[in-house]
């Protein structure tokens, strides 16, 4: 056997040529890689679903009031074409739901969207009526890029309406591709008719000067606890071509958040805050490089102590507010009756490891609302637990509880109340109630929908409660 050594210098000379020129001539695996790409047609409806799953309507939860009995294809009236997306609105006395809304989702794995700058589509009604919400990325599932357009007045003739896109870039596989809710509140309770046509995403170039923003554009300060979570609220406003300055609700994915101090509070890519640390930091926003109007500075004051668990039957519970029980859907927590000299901060519970918790300050009085009536008509007692946060319990303190029954026909309002004195409070500490609906003065217990706090009504108290804690509202029969 040959020594390796003694090899011919031309024949290593040739093998080495070989290699070269062999691996040289072989394709760079890189290039024969194939990155996912999605579907970039932005068409929803025109004459038809375009890309849309067999039942492209998906409606909202019928258990939270939607009627799913009205959408539909017209083929008698389109803006373009030969027909159009119709939408009944129910009545607000159906007893198949009192909305209607839900979803379009893309057939396949979602489209890219990013070469578009906004949703747009004709509208009308067979009268003139307020829709409470158009948008898209609301899918069922994360809903990571939701945009919602609220308040859209519509006409009797045909309109374009406008949805901007607060940040492109972001919706590179969207299957969101649609979403409406429409009730009856501007019509007096009285049902009709919307036509939606020409649904797609376009390519505008007209929308202009972007303005994000958390918090309203808030400067806000909050004291809180730790494992405190909460979400924050952003909004896009962009200039269209018409003039019109449009805003909507952005999901906080399209938003990038920074906290001024981890160790106090850090925040998630779905705008989540969770309070990790005693102390103060600052969350702050930027959508799209832009800066946000708006932050939050936040006070740390260390541990929490919830409220007691309730420990009641659920079959004997008609649940407001608790975590425990299965609740009524709530349409607001602050009424914001700001004409009515109302000062009261605070319009969203806060949760604190798993426990969600409402947090009122400025207290004069308030109004939750449930988006259902509650019948408690069968109960015999009201829970509550509340904490006052303030240390000294003046004689003259008080908080007055009011339960509203909007009547059969939703004119005809009545009135319980019930004070808790002074004697009865307790400061920095929780104190449940449970208080026999026959305590309350005189009123309709079958159709309750506000659940009012009032602390001093309308007159300045410096000694007055202000700010207060609430849990565990609930109905409950012995």
């Amino acid at each position: 056997m040959k020594n390796i050594k003694s090899m011919n210098l031309k024949t290593i000379i040739l093998v080495a040529f070989i290699f070269t020129v062999s691996t040289s001539c072989e394709r760079d695996p890189s290039e024969d890689v194939q990155f996912a790409t999605f579907n970039n047609n932005g068409a929803i409806f025109l004459d038809s679903p375009e890309g849309l799953t067999d039942d492209f309507f998906k409606s909202f939860d019928p258990a939270t009031g939607a009627n799913v009995n009205g959408f539909g294809v017209d083929e008698n009236e389109a803006y373009k074409g030969t027909s159009s997306i119709r939408i009944d609105v129910p009545s607000s006395t159906d007893p198949d739901g009192t909305y209607i809304g839900g979803i379009f989702v893309d057939r396949g794995s979602g489209r890219n969207l990013t070469g578009y700058d906004a949703l747009t589509f004709w509208a009308k009604g067979s009268t003139t009526a307020v829709v409470d919400q158009f948008g898209f990325g609301t899918d069922f599932d994360e809903n990571k890029y939701a945009v919602t357009l609220n308040g859209t007045e519509l006409s009797t003739g045909w309109k374009k309406y406008t949805i901007p896109i607060p940040d492109p870039s972001k919706l590179i596989q969207e299957k969101g591709m649609f979403v409406f809710s429409a009730n009856t509140a501007s019509t007096n309770g009285i049902g009709y008719t919307i036509w939606i046509d020409e649904l797609q995403f376009e390519t505008l170039g007209t929308i202009a000067q972007p303005r994000p923003a958390i918090y309203g554009g808030e400067d806000l300060v909050e004291e809180t606890f730790i494992g405190s979570v909460s979400t924050i609220i952003g909004t896009q406003t962009f200039n269209l071509a018409d003039g019109t300055n449009q805003t909507v609700l952005a999901a906080p994915s399209y938003f990038n958040f920074q906290s001024s101090n981890l160790e106090v509070a850090q925040v998630s890519e779905l705008g989540v805050v969770t309070i990790v640390g005693q102390g103060t930091a600052e969350i702050t926003a930027s959508l799209a490089n832009v800066r946000a109007s708006g932050s939050l500075s936040l006070q740390s004051l260390g541990d929490f102590t919830p409220a007691p668990t309730p420990t009641r039957d659920p079959s004997d519970v008609v649940s407001v507010f608790s975590d425990r029980y299965q609740s009524a859907p709530i349409d607001f927590f602050n009424g914001f009756f700001i004409p009515d000299g109302q000062t009261t901060q605070g319009a969203a519970p806060f949760g604190i490891n798993g426990d969600n918790i409402m947090r009122y300050t400025e207290l004069n009085f308030v109004a939750l609302k449930t988006l259902n009536t509650v019948d408690a008509s069968a109960m015999t007692h009201y829970h509550i637990d509340i904490q006052v946060e303030k240390a000294d319990i003046a004689p003259e303190d008080f908080i007055r509880l009011s339960l509203l029954d909007i009547g059969p026909d939703g004119s005809s309002p009545t009135e319980g109340a019930y004070t808790i004195s002074a004697a009865d409070l307790i400061g920095n500490d929780w104190k449940g109630f449970d208080i026999p609906l026959s305590d309350f003065s005189s009123f309709n217990r079958s159709n309750i929908s506000l659940f009012f706090f009032i602390t001093d009504g309308t007159s300045p108290n410096p000694g007055a409660i202000t700010d207060i804690l609430v849990d565990n509202i609930y109905f409950y029969r012995e």
